[in-house]
């Protein structure tokens, strides 16, 4: 871990102390945030409710609050904002308007980080879901 980023390093999924959507409950999860030159690379995989494992594309977070094109996903954007050293905030946007908000918090003493998020998935389907995960130490990765 980047001693200086609240956000670097592996964090596992604590999903007694999350909510999950109806459609979306995984059993675990694992993300890893590296930081960039301009903001984070985040990678994350976990075990949905049927044992299939889930392996979500990178996701990129430059946080200059300016609306960048999300890879693989045509007519969408993402702009991130940084409010404070631990929280970073997401507006995901279409032609038509807003489609997604998140947010990431990493706690003060930076073993807990929240990720709160509302958007729409592949089946169009709304989803609320409130992710509690716990900073892995000692691990070179961990893993579902």
């Amino acid at each position: 871990m980047n001693a200086a980023d609240p956000f670097d390093g592996t964090w596992m999924l604590n999903p007694q102390k999350s909510h999950f959507d109806p459609n979306h409950r995984p059993s675990k999860a694992t993300m890893r945030w590296e930081r960039t030159a301009d903001g984070y690379t985040m990678t994350a995989e976990g075990v949905a409710g049927d044992g299939s494992v889930v392996r979500e594309k990178p996701a990129t977070f430059v946080p200059d609050g300016k609306d960048h094109e999300i890879p693989g996903v045509s007519g969408c954007t993402a702009a991130v904002s940084r409010p404070s050293p631990c929280v970073l905030e997401v507006e995901s946007r279409n032609v038509g308007g807003i489609v997604g908000k998140a947010s990431y918090v990493v706690s003060e003493d930076g073993e807990t980080l929240t990720s709160s998020v509302a958007s729409v998935d592949a089946q169009q389907r709304p989803f609320q879901l409130i992710l509690v995960w716990e900073r892995v130490r000692g691990r070179a990765e961990a893993r579902p």
